[in-house]
């Protein structure tokens, strides 16, 4: 069993019935704040240069993602299967340099291309 199934277990066990009363009673909105902390204490360790501490905070980061992704999947909404299907489409899209034709000789061209991509994906986002 790969890690990120057993990951995927874990969470499925914490909203399951004989789950954490705690976990099952979280929203998104109750997430935030916990959120936004643990981004800041990367970002802590990242200006530290704490390899250790960047990799517990990742972690954490990641146990925010897959608790978003599980209470979306109770409602129905979504699941984390999603949010990485959406994640690969993004990145191949905004890549064309890799994945496709376009042809650049500097970063600058691959920073370009990327801001248009997204705003192009941001004006079709708006329009649905």
């Amino acid at each position: 069993m790969t890690k990120f199934i057993e990951l995927k277990k874990v969470f499925k066990t914490l909203h399951g019935p004989k789950g954490c009363m705690w976990d099952k009673k979280q929203t998104h909105k109750s997430l935030i704040s916990g959120l936004r902390e643990e981004v800041e204490e990367f970002i802590h360790a990242v200006r530290k240069g704490n390899r250790h501490h960047m990799k517990e905070e990742l972690g954490d980061i990641l146990l925010h993602v897959m608790f978003n992704a599980q209470i979306a999947s109770k409602e129905k909404n979504f699941d984390i299967e999603d949010v990485i299907d959406e994640l690969i489409k993004k990145l191949k899209n905004r890549h064309p340099h890799v994945f496709g034709n376009v042809k650049v000789k500097s970063t600058h061209q691959i920073i370009r291309n990327w801001n248009k991509i997204k705003a192009a994906e941001k004006t079709r986002l708006l329009r649905h």
